[in-house]
């Protein structure tokens, strides 16, 4: 049983209970994108395991009235294993979705896995035409190079400042210059994405700069927020007329899945701490 500090953040160890959680905010006008929890998979029996079980998800995510997506790690699904178990379990799971319209984002992990995911993703979105999104990340250096790519794609990007502690070769580590890449990236994708454009922050700085370039550019947009994190600030959002999407992690391995957000950045941990006392 997940321990209530840590049932604020994970929606319960099953879908079922992921799914009831959806069907509560869905009543407040929020959004959900489900995440199993897993990652960096070495056995591909696990990573099987894991994209059957997305695929279970979008069908039952189809078969409720619910409005939710997935969203799914590359190394949970075998990346770690070799690119080519990566790419046939993503398709599988990019098929049931497109089968089944229910949208599939693929999150992004560290930079040495950028390439593939793209390269895989992109495929993908442009054989079903859509149905797809990709997470881009603010602090690493190719991304403005990576979303001028995308530009003309089919699908959306979900841009955030980046939570893996990267080299300062390949990613900005000051937190003010990633502050500012991430302002220009955000008025980049306004101005050139026709798809939408997805803003995962929780800073009411940058909610406010998308609300703004919304207004001057007219491009759709949407913000997400992890589950646990300004739940209030997502609600009144969505009753202003703003599409908000809560990230909502579940399954057994909810321990890993903090561990993992400590270890990455200790001001994670302080900004968990804060959320709770919130």
């Amino acid at each position: 049983m997940i321990p209530p500090i840590a049932s604020k953040f994970v929606a319960g160890e099953s879908p079922a209970e992921a799914l009831e959680h959806v069907r509560t905010l869905n009543d407040r006008g929020v959004a959900g994108i489900l995440n199993l929890l897993g990652e960096h998979y070495d056995d591909p029996a696990n990573a099987t395991a894991d994209t059957d079980a997305y695929l279970q998800l979008i069908d039952d995510i189809a078969e409720s009235e619910i409005d939710a997506c997935i969203s799914v790690k590359p190394s949970q699904i075998g990346l770690d294993i070799g690119a080519e178990t990566f790419e046939d379990n993503l398709t599988e799971i990019a098929n049931r979705g497109a089968k089944r319209d229910v949208f599939v984002w693929v999150d992004m992990e560290d930079y040495t896995t950028t390439d593939n995911t793209l390269d895989a993703y992109e495929d993908l979105v442009r054989r079903h035409e859509g149905g797809m999104g990709l997470c881009l990340q603010a602090n690493l250096k190719r991304t403005r190079d990576d979303l001028e790519r995308l530009a003309d794609v089919p699908g959306k990007v979900r841009i955030v400042k980046g939570a893996y502690d990267e080299p300062s070769e390949v990613a900005y580590t000051d937190k003010d210059r990633v502050d500012r890449e991430y302002r220009k990236l955000i008025e980049y994708m306004f101005e050139s994405f026709d798809d939408g454009v997805a803003i995962g922050s929780h800073d009411p700085e940058f909610v406010s700069v998308a609300r703004d370039l919304h207004r001057e550019h007219g491009t759709p947009y949407e913000i997400q927020m992890l589950m646990g994190v300004r739940t209030d600030a997502q609600y009144e959002l969505a009753a202003e007329g703003v599409d908000v999407y809560q990230y909502i992690p579940y399954g057994n391995k909810w321990f890993s899945y903090f561990y993992r957000r400590v270890r990455e950045r200790k001001e994670n941990a302080l900004f968990a701490l804060r959320a709770i006392v919130n």
